[in-house]
């Protein structure tokens, strides 16, 4: 039906008083009539003493006011306050008014003298409202609702509690309503705003009317008490004092004094009392059971509860504003003073606004450019310039200009590194970090020589393809460093967003630009060498394609327009040698890959690995571990069983992988007999080794000399590896030794009373001993690395019947496979074929050529073998779980079926590889390189290639094709007379 029109009483402040009332406001001051009725008199309160309150403005002036009108304050009314009220009396008067109207007030109770305005929705008690105020009854019940059962009046729940009053009727509003009210005159109506001022307390006694709710009421007064009595005058004399101090801090409560004066006429106990509670903010119970309470002294003391509380919110509150005010004038004060230090310093010259210093920065840059740069990007740069001056610098617009100007004005325009055209200086960087790739090394000095004889060097686009841990992306770096060019890497693998490699619009929040330009701005150069890594991995999203966005920064013809859609202006990256890196080059798209030159990077043979572990990797691993060359000894036969039985891959990353893991052991082994090389000790020159250490190693000098301690300490090579300890449970005062310790060194002991003399004692001796080396060798390799990985590739030292071996290419080089045939059944008509080995889809039609071909040549070489019409046949090639595909297996298969079908094996240490037609011609092969090296790893002696792959093969490296005997055919027919052939025939042939 109605809510309040905030969640504390509104007081109106004096505009409601009558002229009259205001005018004798002006002549007495309610605040010391207020004091007045509380001092003694005649007729009066009688208080003892004086109590002034007054507010925090002018305290002097307004306690001398109070003790001249002291003196003039005339005897006061008695409690009721019947001689001094400021109400006018109205026709009925309040206290004949029976029957009210009951308002409910949903927020606070309304006391006696104070205004409360409330908005009323129910327009039929809105106009029975307005019906009373015509008839000069101008009169209500306000009573306060009670919260519904299981609520707390202190938790904020929104609108709820206001609907469900809304909807209440009768009986139903009647129970949710306080009995103890408040009798309000209407003073004003305008819309469904009504104005009510209390009057006094009523208590309903029965309903008379559900629609509007209209009861009965009593009138109540206060109990009778004492006005002399010690109790009240000292509890009233503390709820001034309280109120004196609240007083101070609010200036509008000194407008609810005059207001409430000017009404109810002067104070009284039971006034102060109410006056108290209704200033307060308390809690609407609280304030509600002041109203009840009919006791004076009881009142007063729950007024002192309620205004104490003020008092403590009041000091929260200035402590608040206190902290907010000094935080608020510090930044203030900061701001100010800062402003004045820029304007001092614009009026000596020191210093200029912000925009003018950045424009003077963006000039400063692009000043030392301007010869090199294009005119069309001085034009934009200009025109951006000429914009952020008249931006606001507080505007958005403001930071994507700077942000614009700073990526055009800092890139490299023009700015070229100076290149190193001297071929044999690039050969020598080259061949310093990697061992072979001949292939990439000739490509790269074919650049510097054309470059030398041009003056200057155009940008290529080179592709490098390979297995893992070939050295693809190091050697990108290894080119920049003998070029003198600067060096960017990034990978593209996984990429789906177009903008990363084009941008970013600049109407985007957090817009960038996209790789290239970072590049150009983090290298300084116009002319780097750029390694785009794993192209072969490009993802795409729903940001687009970004392969297709390379082929504009990838193709000569167009990278020297290339533009970037954060930068809009066109860039030229013709400069710029880019290298790309890839595993399966099939995954390229084939219009990327047009226009790249690739240069195919095969696997390692093992004596090229054990170059690059011997010269490369064991040298970094050592100096990693802080191990001293002298200390250690890894053995050759070590190193190829290592690679033959661990690292089988192409790469040289797992191998690697392996070296650090020996030298790590080796190093927790050598500190936990005390050796330490940390060269801030005391050091003693102690005699090396004088035996060789095999390989390489004899070549590094060490030019730190060996700590004292560490022969001390050193039981040093008598070292049990941890890996065989319990295999070697002997006494370290006899002997403590790891692996195969150096020969000369082998018989030397070491007892540990001797580590446990005195230190210098033990210097001396340390002196006079070599410290024992540990060797790693292929006995005790297995320490170290753990039991081998792959076993060896080659199952049969002589092929039985059925079986050939042939050559396979995988991502990691290339391997050795078998093609096993055998008879399942055999009866008239029965033949077929079964196929297993996890087989694709072209393997599995090369198997069913192999079939028709091998059944053609068996019938020209024996025409009696009915093999192939009366048997069942099962074509198997092991490993099953790896699956294998492709058209290369169909000579070896067609090999295999024959061996079996004329019941001869094929030719000892014999493999092969090619595509065969039903016509029996042998088509051409890939993978030769790593073909071949696989077939050197199984000690395999003569190979079978098709004619057409017979330049790749001469295109090998010597040290590849040394001791192979190989053979190039184009009819399967030359195959057949290689397999089957005798040792004698051969040896004839």
């Amino acid at each position: 039906m109605l809510r309040a029109a905030a969640a504390s009483t509104a007081f109106f402040p004096a505009r409601f008083a009558a002229a009259p009332a205001a005018a004798a406001a002006e002549l007495r001051p309610p605040l010391l009539r207020f004091l007045g009725a509380l001092r003694g008199g005649r007729g009066s309160m009688m208080l003892g003493r004086r109590a002034r309150f007054c507010s925090n403005s002018s305290a002097s002036d307004s306690e001398a006011a109070a003790a001249e009108a002291e003196d003039a304050v005339a005897s006061e009314g008695d409690a009721d306050g019947k001689a001094s009220s400021a109400i006018v009396p109205t026709n009925p008067r309040p206290e004949d008014c029976l029957t009210v109207v009951a308002l409910p007030l949903p927020h606070r109770p309304l006391f006696p003298g104070f205004y409360m305005p409330i908005y009323v929705k129910d327009q039929k008690l809105l106009q029975a409202l307005i019906e009373n105020r015509k008839r000069s009854a101008p009169y209500a019940g306000a009573f306060l609702v009670k919260d519904e059962e299981g609520t707390d009046s202190n938790i904020v729940t929104g609108s709820d509690s206001e609907k469900s009053i809304d909807d209440l009727k009768g009986k139903e509003l009647l129970k949710r309503l306080h009995e103890v009210g408040t009798l309000a005159q209407i003073t004003s109506i305008q819309g469904d705003q009504v104005v009510l001022l209390g009057h006094r307390r009523l208590r309903i006694t029965e309903m008379v009317e559900e629609d509007p709710l209209t009861v009965k009421v009593d009138h109540l007064k206060e109990k009778p008490y004492n006005k002399e009595d010690d109790v009240i005058k000292a509890t009233s004399f503390e709820v001034i004092s309280t109120l004196r101090e609240v007083l101070k801090t609010s200036s509008l409560w000194k407008d609810h004094v005059q207001t409430y004066t000017q009404h109810m006429g002067d104070f009284n106990y039971p006034r102060l009392a109410d006056f108290g509670a209704a200033i307060s903010g308390a809690n609407k119970l609280l304030c509600q059971e002041v109203l009840e309470e009919l006791d004076v002294y009881k009142r007063l003391k729950l007024t002192l509860e309620l205004v104490k509380k003020e008092i403590e919110i009041s000091k929260l509150q200035q402590s608040i504003a206190k902290a907010i005010e000094e935080k608020i004038s510090g930044d203030q004060r900061r701001y100010l003073l800062n402003e004045q230090l820029k304007a001092i310093k614009k009026e000596l010259g020191l210093e200029t606004d912000d925009k003018t210093a950045l424009s003077a920065k963006f000039r400063e840059r692009i000043e030392s450019k301007k010869d090199k740069c294009p005119p069309h990007v001085l034009q934009v740069i200009e025109e951006e310039l000429t914009k952020l001056q008249l931006l606001e610098a507080s505007s958005s617009e403001f930071n994507v200009t700077r942000n614009y100007l700073d990526w055009l004005t800092v890139l490299p325009w023009g700015n070229y590194s100076d290149e190193n055209f001297d071929v044999h200086h690039a050969q020598q960087i080259l061949d310093e970090d990697h061992y072979g790739l001949s292939d990439v090394k000739e490509r790269i000095l074919e650049f510097i020589a054309v470059g030398k004889l041009r003056g200057t060097s155009q940008g290529k686009i080179i592709c490098l393809s390979g297995p893992p841990g070939v050295g693809k992306t190091s050697i990108g770096r290894s080119i920049a460093r003998a070029l003198n060019r600067k060096f960017y890497r990034f990978s593209v693998g996984g990429l789906a967003d177009v903008a990363e490699i084009k941008g970013h619009r600049r109407t985007y929040v957090g817009a960038m630009p996209g790789k290239m330009v970072q590049c150009l701005k983090s290298v300084g150069t116009a002319n780097p060498l750029v390694l785009i890594d794993e192209i072969d991995k490009l993802g795409r999203g729903h940001s687009g394609d970004p392969a297709s966005a390379l082929l504009e920064l990838l193709d000569p013809e167009q990278n020297v327009n290339f533009l970037d859609h954060y930068l809009d202006v066109p860039i030229d990256l013709s400069k710029v040698l880019f290298v790309c890196t890839a595993n399966v080059i099939e995954m390229i798209p084939n219009p990327l890959l047009d226009r790249m030159e690739v240069i195919a990077i095969a696997g390692y043979i093992t004596d090229e690995k054990m170059h690059i572990a011997r010269d490369y990797l064991e040298k970094n691993t050592r100096e990693a571990c802080g191990i001293k060359p002298d200390q250690v000894e890894v053995t050759d036969a070590a190193l190829l069983s290592l690679i033959e039985n661990y690292c089988r891959e192409a790469g040289v990353r797992n191998l690697q992988k392996q070296i650090e893991k020996i030298y790590r052991k080796i190093a927790l082994q050598l500190v936990r007999q005390g050796v330490s090389n940390e060269p801030a000790q005391e050091a003693v020159g102690v005699t090396a080794s004088e035996e060789p250490t095999g390989g390489d190693s004899t070549t590094v000098k060490d030019e730190k000399l060996n700590d004292p301690a560490v022969e001390d300490a050193s039981l040093a090579n008598n070292i049990t590896n941890p890996a065989s300890e319990e295999a070697n449970e002997v006494d370290l005062r006899k002997e403590a030794v790891v692996g195969d310790v150096h020969p000369t060194e082998a018989s030397k002991e070491v007892s540990v009373s001797e580590g446990n003399k005195g230190k210098e004692g033990a210097k001396e001796e340390a002196a006079d001993k070599a410290i024992e080396k540990v060797v790693v060798g292929s006995s005790n390799l297995g320490d170290f690395v753990g039991k081998p990985v792959f076993q060896a590739e080659r199952i049969y030292e002589q092929t039985p019947v059925g079986v050939v071996m042939g050559l396979a290419w995988t991502s990691m080089g290339g391997s050795t496979l078998y093609v096993e045939t055998t008879k399942v059944e055999e009866g008239e008509g029965k033949g077929a074929l079964l196929l297993t080995g996890q087989l694709g889809d072209v393997m599995k039609e090369s198997a069913q050529i192999a079939q028709t071909v091998g059944r053609a040549i068996l019938l020209k070489k024996e025409p009696d073998n009915l093999f192939f019409a009366n048997s069942k046949v099962h074509l198997h090639v092991p490993a099953g779980a790896t699956p294998k595909d492709g058209p290369s297996a169909g000579c070896t298969m067609i090999t295999s079926m024959l061996s079996l079908a004329m019941g001869k094996p094929v030719k000892k240490d014999l493999a092969m590889t090619g595509e065969v037609t039903l016509t029996g011609r042998i088509l051409p092969i890939g993978g030769v390189k790593e073909k071949t090296i696989a077939a050197r790893r199984s000690a395999i002696k003569t190979i079978i290639f098709p004619s057409a792959n017979k330049r790749d093969f001469d295109e090998l490296a010597p040290h590849v094709k040394e001791g192979l005997e190989v053979h190039f055919v184009d009819t399967y027919s030359e195959i057949y007379n290689l397999a089957f052939q005798s040792d004698a025939e051969t040896e004839t042939s």
